[in-house]
């Protein structure tokens, strides 16, 4: 789920800190990809005759299919991805795996009666709803990735939290996600629809998490909050605040602690031992590895044993396989030149004035009236 409603409440209060752009603009960038929300896409999207592709033993391949003509459509646009993999859940998120495991075992009654009916088109909706990123697919994903000369994170926990880590530790510029719960961590900044852009003819949606608390006017800790006021996955929200009541409380009273002490309770429902601590905490301090521990590198394509793997175990045809890998080949020996922002850093000029003293201060404007110099502003 992420964060509910924050997409809409950064566009109504924060405009400034989101921009649209176009995914040739991010040239020579690289970027942390969640990839468990790219193969549930993927799963979700790449199908024929409303089912997911198969090969001729039956296993599901939709999500090998995206992940590698996807992964060359961003490397040709000379982005240098990196795939992190989710770990496991935090004991906090079980609430909301309970919820959406409710929500499955629903959608597995309304599938068995949309197909004893012969109901085409709630068959395809409900099977949709059934989709399931598994351990399978993500080891597969990862095989590929190997072969392709893309590097691959395995997060502790939430990959989301490992993406922030890495942009915060300068490893890679961005998170692509569709998730918004990548600001909460941290990440500076965080790219939405960067790997199915094109294919649905929308812009990239660039968030900067600096211009976020200056549009809001609200510190890091004071946008945490906002966020478990507005819902999270790790613990629930209070019944009756809607977004305008959520940032209009944390303007006012700064944490959820006073807020409780402020609001009508009859008015608002607030959750039972509400874990709202233990999800502050979360989102400040999540289970990564640090960035300093992670090395990226981004290689070769390995021909031979992509073919092996595709089209041999996986029963791709072979001519758009090797087709794939000499676009992937091709775009790695043009990317090889970085961006000028990644060799030059923009400093901000930093003035040369010594500082006065206190006691200086007195004859300040004698000094002026004899051509002294203003403290710059």
């Amino acid at each position: 789920m992420g964060i509910k409603g924050l997409s809409q409440l950064l566009a109504d209060h924060a405009p400034g800190c989101m921009k649209e752009n176009e995914i040739k603009n991010y040239f020579g960038r690289k970027v942390a990809v969640d990839a468990s929300m790219c193969i549930y896409q993927f799963l979700i999207a790449v199908r024929q005759d409303g089912s997911q592709l198969t090969n001729e033993d039956g296993e599901t391949t939709s999500h090998l299919m995206g992940m590698f003509y996807r992964t060359i459509r961003m490397v040709e646009n000379g982005i240098k991805p990196v795939y992190v993999f989710d770990g496991k859940p935090p004991e906090m998120k079980s609430g909301e795996l309970e919820k959406r495991k409710e929500r499955r075992d629903e959608a597995q009654k309304e599938l068995e009666k949309a197909t004893e009916a012969g109901d085409a088109e709630n068959v395809e909706k409900f099977n949709r709803r059934l989709v399931k990123v598994t351990k399978q697919h993500n080891e597969e994903c990862k095989e590929l990735l190997k072969l392709m000369g893309i590097p691959y994170v395995d997060a502790p926990c939430e990959a989301e939290a490992q993406c922030a880590a890495l942009v915060k530790a300068g490893k890679v510029w961005a998170t692509g996600t569709e998730d918004m719960d990548s600001l909460t961590f941290g990440s500076d900044v965080v790219l939405r629809h960067l790997t199915f852009s094109e294919a649905r003819k929308m812009p990239i949606k660039e968030y900067h998490f600096d211009r976020i608390l200056e549009g809001l006017a609200l510190s890091k800790e004071e946008f945490i909050d906002l966020c478990i006021l507005l819902g999270c996955d790790y613990c629930e929200s209070i019944r009756g605040i809607g977004p305008k009541r959520a940032i209009d409380l944390i303007k006012q009273h700064k944490t959820i602690d006073e807020i409780l002490k402020h609001i009508d309770l009859k008015k608002y429902t607030v959750p039972e031992n509400w874990m709202y601590k233990e999800a502050r905490e979360l989102f400040k301090n999540p289970e990564v590895t640090q960035g300093s521990e992670v090395e990226l590198k981004w290689t070769e394509p390995k021909e031979t044993e992509l073919i092996e793997y595709m089209v041999t175990q996986k029963q791709f045809n072979e001519d758009r396989i090797r087709n794939g890998i000499k676009k992937l080949t091709k775009a790695r020996s043009g990317s090889t030149q970085g961006r000028l922002d990644g060799f030059f850093k923009v400093l901000t000029p930093v003035s040369t004035t010594p500082k006065r003293k206190a006691e200086d201060s007195k004859g300040s404007a004698k000094k002026k009236a004899k051509g002294g110099f203003k403290r710059p502003k």
